[in-house]
């Protein structure tokens, strides 16, 4: 980047992983559509340890890009991971994110930057692949009902959680980390920081070059990760409300069968050491001790968390401006 450049405006990531074939397609196609464009833009391509070459290829293709930026992990950490050091090598205001298999349509990138910007509001805006161009029984039809059940779960309602193509302002994505399986749940988790969320219809193109890295055991993943993400939604600052509520579920009728069985020791003179119920008693008082326990230590690491110098509580954001243009109350 020269002097005489534009500032970076707009970050392009692209997670790679074994994608030789489709890396020289996926860098001349952005470089086509994106150099039209009047604003500094960057693609960033963070190879997650690829073992076809990929590396070497994208390294190639740098050598002669001043705009490309190629990053290299040390091992395969996962899309998410890949994603994220994309997040933190970036320079733009908008991030853009997109799959390295050519599925998705760099050409649909200006158009979503001028929908981003009618809607000064939206903090991101993600794709919706309508008209989907992969299997129907082992990509479509599991891809929909997962779609429906995170929906239901983070009430971030979207058509397409799985879509690569999405479109963030930076501020948005600055408290969001990503591990695991969450880079599918971005929306949902900026969303929890304040962040607005629409959809919109872009292209999508059936896999010509490669081979397909997900699976149907990617759907466990992401049950998995989705109760998570609903644990971190509703109860990272309340964790008693969680432990506590299932410990109170326990112990309550635990020490009244313990009760119970002692009335019927100390007044009726039975013998209850044989009796299932006993254990049964014994256990669920346990177990809810234990639940409650979990609760506390929680609550605990929760201050913790929230003390100076850890995790703010809360984020502030500028005043609302005026009609007049100043800010509201000034």
């Amino acid at each position: 980047m020269t002097d005489t450049d534009p500032p970076i405006a707009v970050s392009i990531i692209a997670p790679i992983y074994n994608e030789r074939e489709n890396l020289p397609d996926l860098v001349a196609r952005v470089e086509s559509v994106m150099s039209a464009q009047p604003y500094g833009w960057e693609l960033i391509c963070v190879d997650d340890g690829s073992r076809d070459g990929s590396d070497r290829i994208l390294a190639e293709l740098a050598a002669s890009r001043p705009w490309l930026r190629p990053y290299f992990l040390r091992r395969n950490y996962g899309q998410s991971t890949a994603m994220q050091a994309g997040f933190d090598a970036a320079r733009g205001e908008v991030l853009v994110t997109i799959d390295g298999d050519m599925q998705n349509d760099p050409a649909d990138i200006p158009r979503l930057l001028e929908l981003l910007d009618q809607h000064p509001d939206i903090d991101i805006v993600s794709g919706w692949r309508r008209n989907r161009q992969d299997k129907a029984l082992s990509r479509k039809l599991p891809s929909m009902l997962a779609n429906r059940l995170i929906s239901k779960v983070t009430g971030v309602r979207l058509h397409d959680y799985g879509c690569s193509l999405k479109l963030y302002r930076r501020e948005a994505v600055r408290f969001v980390k990503l591990y695991g399986e969450l880079h599918r749940f971005i929306p949902a988790l900026a969303h929890e920081y304040g962040a607005k969320v629409m959809e919109a219809e872009v292209n999508h193109f059936a896999r010509t070059k490669g081979v397909s890295k997900y699976g149907i055991d990617r759907t466990v993943r992401v049950l998995l990760d989705l109760l998570w993400v609903k644990f971190l939604l509703r109860f990272l600052h309340r964790p008693m409300h969680a432990f506590g509520g299932i410990g109170a579920a326990l112990l309550v009728p635990g020490l009244a069968v313990l009760g119970y069985l002692a009335a019927l020791k100390l007044f009726g003179h039975a013998n209850i050491g044989g009796r299932p119920l006993l254990l049964m008693g014994v256990m669920f008082t346990l177990m809810g001790a234990n639940f409650i326990g979990m609760g506390i230590l929680g609550e605990l690491l929760t201050r913790i968390w929230h003390e100076p110098g850890g995790k703010s509580q809360y984020l502030l954001r500028d005043p609302p401006v005026g009609r007049s243009g100043g800010a509201a109350g000034s």
